[in-house]
């Protein structure tokens, strides 16, 4: 993803620079960065030093240091906070190295952590103990294991996702839900493309139909309204698909056009007055995709 956001700039030009702007004012005294109620967050905290490594941005990696080495293992948090705390070390290393904390104890504590959501039908949970797993709990994981060049259950993880296929020809959340999501249905696409599993043929056509005729992507096919977050993971999916989104392209473009702001940052939606580190990612990597 973060390669493909790296090509947002060819059609922000100036406006790139007040995208960084805005991440770095987006970052609190203690090193993490803001969710929407203004609080540090790791699940911010690694969108924004995702975004600004998009932009090619320096890291403000002493601040950030020391936001996280207080959490540790991440002993104490819940599963998506703990891969957001592997992702946030892996972001910082990719820019210097060695990185405060990333010993061998600590990649295999971590990693300790991690299979605590291993689910008893292979994949992954966010609630430990869990039956069956999740296609984001599985999307999260494998990309933990990624960030700690460590080697995951994926057999599991493709047992899983084969059991979150819906009979409208793309994946869901949960098991047993007769309509698909396009989150999920892309994180499906994706991780299955990443362990060189067979995706299913209509996949391409049930994300294309989900873009909405102003532009964007629905959530789901009765969403009411298409959202940022779904149409960069749409759009990612179907690039990885080598599906071509010509068709929708200028649609697209127009769409986020009407959520971007001269502040820096975009909306995630026609709804949406908060401005967030998030969705100013999706909008970068859904602008890198549509360059192309």
């Amino acid at each position: 993803m973060l390669q493909v956001a790296r090509l947002a700039p060819k059609l922000l030009g100036d406006s790139t620079e007040l995208v960084e702007v805005f991440l770095r004012r987006q970052q609190n005294a203690d090193g993490g960065f803001k969710d929407r109620a203004g609080q540090s967050d790791l699940y911010y905290t690694v969108f924004g030093l995702d975004a600004l490594l998009a932009l090619q941005a320096p890291l403000p990696e002493e601040q950030v240091t020391r936001y996280l080495q207080p959490f540790g293992s991440g002993e104490s948090l819940d599963f998506v906070h703990l891969c957001c705390l592997v992702r946030a070390w892996a972001a910082l290393g990719q820019r210097s190295a060695p990185v405060p904390g990333r010993s061998n104890a600590h990649r295999d504590n971590l990693l300790s952590h991690i299979e605590s959501f291993h689910a008893k039908n292979g994949g992954y949970n966010p609630a430990p103990a869990s039956q069956f797993g999740t296609a984001y709990g599985c999307f999260l994981a494998m990309g933990a294991y990624q960030d700690l060049n460590a080697l995951p259950d994926s057999s599991g993880a493709a047992e899983c996702l084969k059991a979150l296929e819906t009979p409208d020809g793309a994946w869901a959340n949960e098991r047993n839900l007769k309509v698909g999501s396009t989150n999920a249905t892309a994180a499906a696409v994706t991780l299955l493309r990443h362990l060189n599993m067979p995706v299913r043929e209509s996949a391409g056509d049930w994300l294309l139909a989900r873009c909405h005729p102003q532009g964007g992507f629905l959530a789901a096919p009765n969403a009411p309204l298409p959202d940022l977050l779904s149409t960069a993971t749409a759009l990612h999916a179907l690039a990885g698909l080598q599906v071509s989104f010509e068709s929708v392209k200028e649609r697209c473009l127009d769409f986020i056009d009407t959520l971007w702001t001269n502040e820096g940052g975009f909306h995630g939606h026609w709804g949406d007055d908060v401005l967030d580190c998030e969705y100013t990612f999706y909008g970068l990597l859904a602008l890198g995709h549509l360059s192309l």
